[in-house]
């Protein structure tokens, strides 16, 4: 039943109202629905004729919290703020202090100080008499679930690597990137599987083939589209990506994308590893990262790849 919770104070002027907006705007609080009311005309039922009276402006945050405390109360405002990168914030008040009011406003924000409950805090007064403490844990997930994230060792591991011969100068290169990466991970040469296709278009099924067969953990995907002078390329790479998405889908092995569409034939060398580093073995890492994810979650009764 309890839908918010909003805490109201007055400015005491509009100079000061215009300053907290400002403040609070500086700092990257989310604007929420302010209101203004007006004084109407005798007989005059159109508010938009008025003086204005009052005005407000709501400031949002994701999490509210209504807190009562027994005992020793905290040295902090009565209004306290919790933030993720409380160093980003200190300097975003500092700022805006020091161009309002110069070194006599920056005298209004404290340092940042260290906590009995593992925090750090700050107070600041963007207008006197209107304190306001932001705080962080020390701990950065303090409070956030803890995720499930895959590893970077391919021990144990069996993968197949499909590759295509069209544009071999690049495929060639993303080739060496993939086997690097998993070779590098501690993947034993043995159970790595070269399979070499005529072209993109044929990637999906030998892919499928291979995620069907059971004997692999994950598929590597590469190979190289050039955008040349007709829609052919805009055909071909909606259906290998679709397909490349379908196989992963439907057999339940991870398939990772090394598949490059690029306008020319520079663009496609600097991404096999000349400038802007080699998708084969980013591919490659990829695939061991979900293989580790995949053998963290739960398992699953589906059948997939031919295992249960």
């Amino acid at each position: 039943m309890i839908k918010g919770i909003s805490f109201l104070r007055p400015a005491g002027s509009p100079e000061a109202y215009d300053r907290l907006a400002s403040f609070f705007a500086a700092l990257g609080f989310a604007l929420g629905k302010g209101w203004q009311e007006q004084d109407s005309h005798p007989n005059d039922e159109d508010l938009s004729l008025g003086t204005p009276t009052s005005r407000g402006a709501a400031f949002l945050a994701p999490l509210g919290n209504l807190e009562f405390v027994d005992g020793r109360f905290p040295s902090t405002a009565d209004v306290l703020v919790e933030v993720t990168a409380i160093d980003a914030v200190y300097q975003a008040a500092e700022t805006w202090l020091r161009a309002q009011a110069g070194d006599a406003g920056v005298a209004r924000l404290s340092n940042i100080t260290e906590t009995h409950w593992k925090s750090r805090i700050f107070t600041v007064e963007p207008e006197p008499g209107f304190p306001f403490s932001f705080w962080a844990w020390t701990d950065p997930v303090k409070g956030k679930p803890v995720a499930v994230e895959g590893d970077l060792s391919a021990a144990g591991m069996k993968f197949a690597i499909v590759v295509a011969r069209w544009n071999a100068v690049i495929t060639e290169r993303l080739l060496e990137g993939a086997l690097d990466a998993l070779l590098r991970s501690g993947a034993a040469r043995a159970d790595i599987q070269v399979v070499r296709v005529p072209g993109a278009w044929e990637i999906p099924a030998a892919a499928t083939a291979m995620a069907r067969s059971g004997y692999v953990d994950a598929i590597v995907t590469l190979g190289c589209l050039l955008r040349g002078e007709t829609a052919h390329y805009e055909a071909i790479y909606n259906e290998v990506a679709r397909g490349i998405g379908q196989s992963q889908q439907e057999t339940g092995i991870p398939h990772s994308f090394g598949v490059l569409t690029c306008e020319t034939l520079e663009q496609a060398l600097n991404r096999a590893g000349i400038k802007a580093g080699n998708k084969g073995f980013e591919a490659a890492a990829a695939a061991i990262e979900m293989v580790s994810l995949r053998r963290k979650l739960p398992a699953s009764d589906v059948q997939t790849g031919g295992r249960t």
